[in-house]
């Protein structure tokens, strides 16, 4: 369990990432702030708190896999908390030339891998995870992968070959904040009942009923790294959480705030 001090101090690095979202997007006039916005807690307790990993390589580090790479901004905002690279870059985000492209690549420390086509996040994750089981490394292996994402059967085989493979070192976290760039989820393509899917998979799940829950996302990250399944964190969040005329709203998937928005939005995160 994580002290009330502890929470306090995660709360408030979210509020700057939440910040540096929008105004990285803002900046490059370009971006996607809805599905960055609702991985905030997730990503920030689980570089702060869960993952073995720091700015020196070292090999038995733990490894992250953002396969929504569009979110690439709250990954970028966590990554420069945790000291990989200047917080003053942030503002080169999408900007060409930049380290900080608008989906991650390897030039960037802490990347593992080039992510955002839709899909392929969980496969990966997948080959690390057997590399590491066949090196004996004790490194544990997180992907996090957007709803609308599972659409793509690639994500299903992945689903299949983990438990077949006795993949224990790996952590599948869902974004399920049921909205996409076409709109709702579940009249888009529909997933439901996912939790029964994936443990028909043979999956470990755990479901979040609030995906921004510092305590309990810190408890079910935990709870993964002990499994002896492959674990699946459905975590239900809400798109463009913390700003209010973004949260629940499919349109700023990929939608970047103007000056009058971005005003409205800090004052909000303020």
């Amino acid at each position: 369990m994580l002290e009330e001090k502890e929470i306090n101090e995660l709360k408030d690095l979210c509020k700057q990432t939440r910040r540096n979202i929008v105004k990285m997007v803002n900046h490059s006039k370009s971006g996607h702030c809805g599905g960055a916005l609702s991985a905030v807690e997730i990503l920030t307790t689980l570089y702060q708190k869960v993952m073995n990993v720091t700015p020196e390589w070292k090999e038995d580090r733990d490894r992250f896999i953002l396969s929504k790479g569009h979110a690439s901004a709250v990954l970028y905002s966590v990554l420069s908390q945790k000291g990989f690279f200047p917080a003053e870059e942030l503002m080169t985000f999408r900007i060409f030339g930049s380290r900080l492209q608008g989906h991650p690549n390897t030039h960037l420390p802490g990347v593992e891998v080039a992510t955002g086509s839709l899909g392929q996040g969980l496969s990966m994750g997948c080959g690390m995870a057997i590399g590491l089981k066949l090196d004996k490394k004790p490194s544990h292996v997180f992907v996090y992968l957007g709803d609308g994402e599972l659409q793509e059967g690639s994500c299903w085989e992945a689903f299949m070959q983990a438990p077949h493979r006795g993949l224990n070192n790996l952590t599948a976290i869902i974004d399920r904040n049921m909205l996409q760039i076409d709109g709702d989820v579940e009249k888009v393509k529909a997933l439901e009942p996912l939790a029964d899917k994936l443990e028909a998979f043979n999956w470990n799940v755990i479901e979040l009923e609030d995906g921004h829950d510092i305590q309990a996302i810190y408890s079910a990250l935990m709870e993964s790294k002990k499994s002896d399944k492959p674990t699946a964190i459905i975590a239900h969040t809400t798109k463009g959480k913390g700003v209010s005329f973004m949260e629940n709203n499919a349109g700023w998937h990929g939608k970047a705030p103007n000056d009058e928005e971005l005003e409205k939005a800090l004052a909000e995160l303020a």
